[in-house]
């Protein structure tokens, strides 16, 4: 069993610094790991980068730093099949519903007649949005035919990925969603995320605001459920409160952000994920 804890880093946020004080506060030999300037050996024997804590904001990063990793038999968080489900919007959703976990309705195009054609026969206002993306970018609420032909004309320029249409309901609820933290089996703090002027996107680096959500049993139990469809470890599943279905997942955080739900309640979420951490070790 390795001592050794790391964290795997792009870009440092203030999660990542408040995972490393975490660690170091409890006297964890922790390490800071830029995946910018790391290689990995596919060929050697083991080697010891202890536990990895995968924190890459970068999609490719995450996912192949942590297929490299878990090749050479390093306990990565979140797991390789972790990154893959929850770093793509579709493979979430599809899940999701094998699972038994309510979703927002969705649909996938493979070109722009095609998904104009879902348009017009399921009718407006539906959202776009891209399989792989976070923050809110690339999400387009498209609200009649000439707002989609152009958003989508333009995608059509794009890298191919941008042209696989992925479209969601434009769900009736308050404005708000709700970000739930999960480490293991249980909801360590939820908060509601509010839009910000003038916005229907909830997303706080687009202004939004946060308040605390109280943690219920049915926000909990899909939670669960979410979090073991995609087999996470600790994850940031988002939820919207649909006035027909109630609450609904639509989205799942590989390597969620949780610096607002830290500052709303008070919850020691970098200090738990280490804990976690320490517990996971091989």
């Amino acid at each position: 069993m390795s001592s050794r804890l790391s964290i795997l880093y792009d870009t440092i946020r203030w999660e990542e610094k408040a995972l490393f004080d975490a660690a170091k506060t409890k006297g964890v030999d922790a390490k800071m790991v830029d995946c910018k300037n790391l290689f990995v050996n596919l060929d050697k024997s083991k080697e010891d980068f202890g536990t990895v804590i995968q924190r890459c904001v970068s999609y490719y990063r995450s996912l192949h730093s942590t297929a490299a990793l878990e090749g050479k038999e390093v306990n990565v968080i979140n797991s390789l099949n972790t990154s893959i489900f929850a770093g793509n919007k579709l493979f979430t959703h599809m899940l999701l519903v094998k699972h038994g976990i309510p979703t927002p309705f969705s649909a996938v195009a493979f070109s722009e007649d095609a998904a104009l054609g879902l348009l017009e026969k399921r009718g407006y206002p539906m959202v776009l949005k891209p399989t792989i993306g976070s923050w809110g970018r690339m999400i387009a609420l498209l609200k009649d035919r000439d707002s989609a032909q152009g958003i989508m004309e333009t995608r059509e320029r794009m890298y191919p990925i941008y042209q696989v249409y992925y479209l969601e309901e434009f769900v009736n609820r308050p404005p708000r969603d709700i970000r739930a933290i999960m480490i293991e089996d249980r909801v360590v703090a939820a908060i509601y995320r509010y839009s910000g002027d003038g916005q229907w996107k909830t997303n706080m680096a687009l202004g939004g605001r946060a308040e605390e959500c109280k943690i219920t049993k049915e926000l909990e139990d899909v939670c669960v459920k979410a979090k073991n469809a995609v087999q996470g470890q600790i994850v940031g599943i988002d939820l919207m409160e649909s006035k027909e279905k109630g609450l609904v997942v639509h989205e799942i955080n590989n390597t969620t952000e949780y610096k607002n739900t830290v500052r709303v309640t008070g919850v020691d979420i970098p200090a738990l994920m280490i804990d976690y951490a320490i517990k996971s070790r091989k």
